[in-house]
């Protein structure tokens, strides 16, 4: 039997311009997407309390719901003619923008590639996992997600000349810079508020007006980036004031895209009103999971459930994609 997992993530400053050769910092989550693979006489699925077999191409078709991910690995690498039983689990909160799909699919194709024997390089597999989800289920997406799955902790990371769509094969590998071991406190909270979001529908229409010039998204992007390239600054410093105006700041520019949205807007207002330094989106936008940077982050998890129940996480620079175990 083989396992794997993969972690969430959440975008500290400069997201969501890894989709536009930006800069950004992301930490991994302690939630964790999970996938086991056994021997079996035919393909078994398993995800989210559902099962499903595949037993021809017309199988593989894809059709919105918790298989799509398994179904698009088959295909992708052609291994439809292999049989297994391959189950996954998550405890990272669904479309909460914290990368819990591409988390799925990290632990899968993870898993699926110890079975067959593939191996890789952690950058390959970010890049190849980013490949699957752009051209085989159709999810527009930047390489955040990717890379911070597979590579896990907290990184800078830097995608310059990856704002162009290329085949795998000429695709450039991104720079993953590791900050834990420079970083003695994460003074985070993060809240869910519960609004779900699919990636591609989001970032869709802003990546069109960026496509076609629209100066509002390119200045801001331009912008965002070099919000990130401070915020390293700030975060290595421990200067936790200039780093919340550089959140602030970022969340000013996304919520000007149009890609915040009324709940998460009003948390973000009631995280400044109880003296939070910065807060922003933990993600490209639309899903409901806002990072806090706050002195005292007990007391601004207190402020939130005050106002309701919403899921609180806390940032954890754990590791990335694992898998263990061997065939047979």
């Amino acid at each position: 039997m083989i396992e794997a997992s993969a972690p969430a993530r959440a975008g500290v400053i400069g997201n969501p311009t890894d989709g536009y050769g930006g800069s950004l910092i992301s930490c991994t989550l302690g939630e964790r997407a999970r996938a086991r693979i056994s021997e079996c006489d035919r393909i078994e699925l398993s995800f989210g309390g559902e099962e499903s077999t595949i037993e021809s191409e017309a199988d593989l078709r894809l059709d919105g719901g918790v298989f799509d991910i398994a179904r698009s690995v088959v295909r992708y690498l052609r291994i439809a003619e292999r049989k297994f039983r391959l189950e996954g689990t998550s405890d990272i909160p669904f479309r909460s923008g914290l990368a819990g799909s591409t988390a799925m699919l990290a632990a899968v194709f993870g898993a699926i590639c110890r079975f067959v024997g593939r191996e890789m390089t952690p950058y390959e597999m970010a890049e190849t996992i980013r490949y699957i989800e752009l051209n085989y289920m159709d999810i527009q997406c930047g390489y955040q997600d990717q890379y911070m799955t597979v590579f896990g902790g907290i990184n800078y990371l830097d995608f310059r000349a990856k704002e162009v769509y290329r085949d795998l094969s000429e695709e450039v590998f991104a720079t993953v810079e590791p900050l834990a071991a420079h970083l003695s406190e994460l003074p985070f909270v993060l809240i869910h508020t519960g609004v779900q979001r699919v990636s591609g529908s989001v970032l869709r229409p802003v990546r069109e007006r960026w496509l076609d010039g629209d100066p509002v998204v390119v200045d801001g992007y331009k912008e965002i980036s070099e919000l990130a390239r401070l915020g390293k600054r700030a975060l290595l410093l421990g200067d936790w004031e200039e780093l919340g105006r550089l959140m602030n700041r970022n969340h000013e520019i996304q919520q000007a895209l149009g890609a915040s949205g009324k709940a998460n807007d009003e948390f973000i207002e009631l995280a400044l009103e109880h003296d939070a330094l910065g807060a922003k989106l933990a993600g490209a936008g639309g899903g409901g999971t806002i990072i806090v940077l706050h002195h005292e982050p007990e007391k601004m998890v207190a402020a939130f459930r005050a106002k309701g129940n919403p899921r609180v996480m806390t940032l954890n620079p754990g590791p990335g994609l694992t898998v263990s175990g061997e065939a047979g």
